[in-house]
């Protein structure tokens, strides 16, 4: 089917047709992507070279970090550097490899998310095993485990569409390449494989956010047992895993658990967590997190 592909190039429509507000995004948008980048890679440097933060809740952090910058890298530079270019064209291997990391970098997140809410339930319901289940051992096959499952799953998504003939229009309504609008340009009918690959993430999805919620509620109800100093500390970590679950599974739900649409909103949704949230993220963790900013005081004062 892959020899039928009369299309070699796609043209991408991008958020805006509007040149002026396009350059208006590029301002905004640059320093956020910079801003992701050095946010990010400080957290995963601090967890590195700090030795108070080896413990498996920043070591799931700093691999959360490392994701973020892969995640928002896949879209962002591209997607910026179009906003300044007349005419957005990507070639269709190149489509197709921005929608393998896309949903690779995506799906791992995912992943990761569920393996920080367990390092909760572990650490806040069995508190004196919690060292011997969560092992650095332990914590690095975690991590290892979420990163194949994000790969397993792209490949999925990957092999379906790269069998797809495309003998144009090669217009693509969107600002970087997706599933959906790139089964908009196959010149055959795609329903058994928009089917697939929407069961393929929406049940990851899905499936995911359900264990998120039953864990946080069943670390919520043991709350109960403890201290009030105990709950308190307990609860602002588990504050900024809840924020960041919301960000991450809010914008996802309302794009890929209903039908696709070429509405401005969806676009605009897409911004959110693909330049904005990966933003976010370190600012959520740190914030209310005393040792992170202990650790940025002291990496700073080795630099000064």
């Amino acid at each position: 089917m892959a020899r039928e592909n009369n299309v070699t190039e796609l043209i991408i429509t991008g958020l805006f047709q509007d040149p002026n507000v396009q350059k208006v995004c590029f301002v905004l948008f640059l320093p956020v992507y910079l801003a992701t980048v050095l946010g990010n890679g400080l957290i995963v440097a601090m967890v590195i070279v700090s030795k108070s933060l080896h413990s498996p809740m920043y070591i799931f952090l700093s691999s959360l970090s490392l994701v973020e910058i892969c995640y928002s890298s896949t879209v962002v530079p591209k997607f910026i550097t179009d906003l300044l270019a007349k005419v957005k064209t990507i070639s269709l291997k190149g489509c197709l490899a921005q929608i393998f990391f896309f949903h690779f970098l995506g799906v791992a997140e995912i992943f990761l998310l569920v393996v920080m809410a367990y390092d909760r339930y572990v650490a806040i319901c069995k508190p004196l095993h919690y060292m011997n289940i969560m092992s650095r051992q332990v914590c690095h096959v975690l991590v290892a485990v979420s990163w194949l499952g994000g790969f397993l799953h792209s490949i999925i998504q990957v092999l379906i569409s790269i069998q797809l003939p495309f003998c144009g229009p090669n217009v693509i309504d969107h600002y970087f390449c997706d599933l959906q609008p790139l089964f908009k340009l196959a010149c055959t009918d795609t329903f058994v494989e928009s089917v697939i690959v929407m069961a393929n993430s929406g049940l990851i999805a899905l499936c995911s956010f359900l264990v998120l919620v039953s864990s946080y509620v069943i670390i919520l109800v043991n709350l109960r047992k403890h201290s009030a100093e105990g709950r308190r500390k307990a609860l602002s970590t588990c504050a900024s895993h809840i924020t960041v679950v919301v960000l991450f599974f809010g914008p996802a739900i309302f794009l890929y658990m209903r039908p696709s649409s070429t509405f401005t909103e969806d676009k605009l949704v897409a911004v959110f967590y693909t330049v904005i949230t990966p933003m976010l993220n370190p600012i959520i963790y740190t914030l209310r997190n005393a040792e992170v900013k202990n650790a940025v005081r002291k990496l700073w004062g080795k630099r000064i």
